[in-house]
Formats: C-alpha cells, sequence, structure tokens
C-alpha cells in the first residue's frame, strides 16, 4: 500500500506518492534531482520567479545525457574486458594444447 512522502526541491514542498519499499530511493533520487536543479540554476543564472520550468527542462536534459552516456559506456568497457578474458583463456588453451602435442609427439 503507497503512501504519500513530502519532498522538497529547490525549496519548494511537494506530495508524492510512493510505496514505503520504496521511500528510501524516492529520498535518494529528490537529492540527487534537487543537486541538478540547482547546478542548473547556478549555470544558468535562473533563479528569478517563473523560471522552475527552465531549469526542470535544463536538469532533465542534463540527467537524460547523463544516462544515455553511462548506458553506453559500461556496457562497452564490459564487453572489451569480456572479450579480453576470452581471448587470454583462448590464448591460455592453445598454449596447453601446444604444450600436450609436443610432448606426445616426443613420446617413443
Amino acid at each position: 500500500m503507497s503512501h504519500t512522502v513530502e519532498v522538497k526541491l529547490l525549496g519548494k514542498g511537494y506530495r508524492v506518492a510512493c510505496e514505503p519499499a520504496e521511500q528510501e530511493a524516492l529520498l535518494a533520487a529528490v537529492a540527487f534531482l534537487d543537486t541538478k536543479l540547482k547546478e542548473s540554476s547556478h549555470k544558468t543564472s535562473s533563479s528569478a520567479r517563473g523560471a522552475g520550468e527552465r531549469l526542470a527542462i535544463m536538469a532533465a536534459l542534463n540527467l537524460a545525457h547523463e544516462l544515455l552516456a553511462a548506458k553506453n559506456t559500461p556496457t562497452d568497457v564490459a564487453a572489451a574486458l569480456e572479450s579480453e578474458t576470452i581471448q587470454r583463456r583462448i590464448d591460455s588453451i592453445e598454449a596447453k594444447l601446444d604444450e600436450s602435442l609436443a610432448q606426445h609427439q616426443q613420446l617413443p
């Protein structure tokens, strides 16, 4: 059963429906978003009234960009690491096969 949590973004209160088990994650997301909104505010000097929508759009755009960059980078890095690991295993197996073949050829 969800309940309502009071959160603040840029000092303004909002009520958000949230499952009790998700409250900690919600509060972490709120803190993260509040930081991003403040960063956008400082970068764009948008502290005037009515700038909230602009700040929200800029923060959302920055977060979307970071999310897409993060989604692409770890996958590429993980694939490269996995490829290197697989290549090392193949090289090791080949070396063992070569060694075994060499020993087999030396038998009388």
